[in-house]
C-alpha cells in the first residue's frame, strides 16, 4: 500500500500509538462501514427530500449528480433493506383510493375534524436516527389535541413491527374507546397487512396524508424536528442503548411534562389536557367527540 514519505507501517502506528493489529482491522471493517453509512444517508435524504415520490433509479441519478459514484443494485437493495421503495399507485384506480398492489389509501380525515379533547385524533410518524456507524430509526404518535407523544419505539429496522410497537405502546398507555381517528402518512410500514388489522382490531378509522403531501402531517414532523434539535443533535451517543435512554427521558421526563409549546399557550401537553379537563368535563372522556367540518 502507499506510504507517507519513507514510514512505513510499524513507524506510523508508533506514532499514532495505536497497534497494527488494530490498524488493520480497522482498514478492514471501519471505512467501509463508514461508507456504507454515508451512503444509506445519503439515500435517506434523497428520499425524504422528494416525499418518497423516488424509486430506486431516481434516486442513484441524483446521488451521482452530487459526484457519488454508485450502483443502482446497491441503492435499489439499501432501500429495499430500509422499507424506502416507495408503494407505486394507479392513476386509474385513485377514485378508489387503492395502488395497483391491492393496499388501500384511506382518505385524509384530520382537514375535516374537529377536536374538542384528547383520544380523538392520533397522528405517527417515523424518522431515522445516525448513530456512528448505524442508523435506528424512531417511530411515534401523537394525539392531536395536546401534542402528547403517546407512544414511540426505537429500533434497529424499519420493518412495520417497529410503528406496531408504537402503536402497542399508545394503546397500553391511553385505552382508547372505538372511533378514534389514526391519521399517517402513506408509508409502506402504514399501509400493510399488520398494521392496518391492528388498527381494525383496535376499532380505529385509519387515515393517511395525501401523496407527497409534508403539510397533512405537519404536526408530527414539527415533533420530530423538534427531537432532533433540542436531543439528538445536541448529545453524542455511544450507543443504541445509551440514545433510547436519551429519547425515553427527552420524551416521557421532559417533552410531554415540561416542555411548553407555543400552540397550546405556552402549556406543556401534559399541563394542557388537565386544563382542559378542568374547564371541559367532556374532553377527558376515552370515546372520540368528533365534528366533521364541511369540505
Amino acid at each position: 500500500m502507499p506510504l507517507q514519505g519513507s514510514a512505513n507501517v510499524e513507524q506510523l502506528c508508533q506514532l499514532a500509538r495505536v497497534s497494527r493489529a488494530g490498524f488493520y482491522r480497522y482498514l478492514q471493517n471501519g471505512w467501509p462501514a463508514e461508507e456504507d453509512v454515508n451512503l444509506q444517508s445519503a439515500i435517506q435524504d434523497v428520499v425524504l427530500e422528494h416525499r418518497w415520490r423516488y424509486g430506486y433509479r431516481r434516486v442513484t441519478a441524483q446521488l451521482r449528480q452530487c459526484g457519488m459514484i454508485v450502483n443502482h443494485k446497491r441503492v435499489a437493495r439499501i432501500m429495499r433493506e430500509d422499507n424506502l421503495l416507495t408503494v407505486r399507485q394507479d392513476k386509474a384506480c385513485a377514485a378508489s383510493h387503492e395502488g395497483v398492489s391491492g393496499v388501500q389509501i384511506y382518505l385524509n380525515l384530520p382537514r375535516r375534524m374537529g377536536l374538542s379533547g384528547p383520544n380523538q385524533l392520533w397522528i405517527a410518524d417515523i424518522t431515522y436516527i445516525r448513530l456512528r456507524a448505524e442508523f435506528v430509526y424512531l417511530a411515534v404518535i401523537l394525539d392531536a389535541f395536546s401534542r402528547i407523544v403517546v407512544g414511540w419505539a426505537l429500533g434497529r429496522t424499519l420493518q412495520a413491527k417497529l410503528p406496531l410497537r408504537a402503536l402497542m405502546h399508545a394503546i397500553s398507555n391511553r385505552q382508547p374507546s372505538p372511533g378514534l381517528v389514526h391519521h399517517s402518512d402513506q408509508g409502506v410500514q402504514y399501509v400493510c397487512r399488520d398494521y392496518v388489522q391492528a388498527l381494525h382490531e383496535h376499532q380505529m378509522v385509519p387515515s393517511m396524508s395525501r401523496p407527497a403531501n409534508p403539510y397533512d402531517n405537519a404536526t408530527c414532523e414539527s415533533f420530530l424536528r423538534t427531537l432532533k434539535r433540542e436531543e439528538i443533535n445536541a448529545n453524542a451517543y455511544r450507543d443504541f442503548a445509551q440514545l433510547e435512554q436519551g429519547v425515553r427521558q427527552f420524551i416521557e421526563q421532559y417533552y410531554n411534562r415540561l416542555r411548553l409549546h407555543s400552540a397550546l399557550s405556552y402549556q406543556s401537553p401534559e399541563g394542557f389536557e388537565k386544563h382542559a379537563a378542568h374547564s371541559k368535563p367532556d374532553a377527558t372522556r376515552k370515546g372520540p367527540m368528533l365534528t366533521f367540518l364541511g369540505t
